[in-house]
């Protein structure tokens, strides 16, 4: 990166380093150290709970196919449904047909809400399976499922991807994405990481200092201000796809209402009883 014209000039290289045909790349990398580092603060809560790390490592699981398969099927359906319902196959596949021949190209388009969505599932399958009150563990999986969210939109960063619309050229922190041309942008991707770090100090200091809230209070805490910030931040974004320019808000944002109006209900109803404490087998 250099500082030129006062903006910040990003190549937007992908790849760490490459080995023949194998290569680390920045945003595989930032989901991997986002369940690393998910993990490492979920088994801290577990522990905290009386849980063990046999629990975790079952809940893990749950939320590791939930989050990916979620995340690849709302890109595909949401995004591209055009494209994928003709290539179904590609859905699931990290191959693509190029110019007739299928190539390794790894999950080309991974959507945050989809994420949430099969997040959520995961976790209602993991409570079912185990008999854990759902929102007891929602209210802990969700302390940390804003700092993932930073280091994936990091990983977005490092791609060029998602970019954020034209930016006057005095704005000291705007970006050239020189992959995709030489103008100033909003760094939307940053901003929205930066939301997140913030949103993962106040779900955690809130946790530590009441270890028993009302049962789904923090995740319609997390619900508000994950797609909240969300909401906001598409505003200094580009539409990822062309069918969304003709929108009075872009999908992002239509599809982040259900999330925050869902959090509001959460944050305000009143609970049928005041148990907190996870049903036990």
């Amino acid at each position: 990166m250099d500082f030129i014209l006062q903006a910040i000039h990003w190549d937007g290289k992908e790849e760490l380093f490459s080995i023949g045909s194998f290569a680390v790349r920045y945003y595989s990398l930032c989901w991997l150290i986002a369940f690393a580092v998910s993990y490492y603060l979920m088994l801290k809560v577990f522990i905290r709970e009386g849980k063990t790390q046999e629990d975790l490592d079952k809940f893990s699981i749950y939320m590791f196919l939930g989050t990916l398969i979620g995340a690849r099927l709302g890109h595909c359906l949401f995004y591209e449904f055009d494209y994928y319902i003709k290539h179904p196959l590609e859905m699931i596949l990290p191959f693509r047909q190029v110019n007739g021949e299928w190539k390794l190209t790894g999950f080309m388009g991974l959507a945050s809400h989809g994420a949430a969505i099969g997040l959520l599932v995961g976790l209602y399958l993991y409570s079912k399976k185990t008999k854990t009150n759902f929102l007891w563990i929602t209210d802990r999986l969700i302390l940390v499922v804003p700092l993932a969210g930073a280091f994936v939109r990091l990983g977005n960063f490092f791609n060029s991807e998602i970019i954020g619309k034209v930016a006057d050229p005095n704005l000291p922190w705007a970006v050239v994405f020189t992959k995709e041309d030489q103008l100033p942008r909003h760094p939307g991707q940053l901003y929205e990481a930066v939301g997140y770090v913030i949103l993962f100090v106040i779900l955690w200091i809130l946790y530590r200092k009441n270890q028993n809230p009302k049962p789904g209070l923090l995740f319609g805490i997390f619900l508000i201000g994950l797609f909240g910030i969300r909401f906001i931040v598409e505003f200094f974004k580009e539409n990822q796809e062309a069918f969304e320019d003709n929108m009075l808000i872009n999908m992002g944002q239509l599809l982040s209402v259900p999330f925050i109006l869902a959090g509001i209900y959460l944050v305000f109803r009143k609970p049928k009883n005041t148990a907190t404490a996870p049903v036990k087998k």
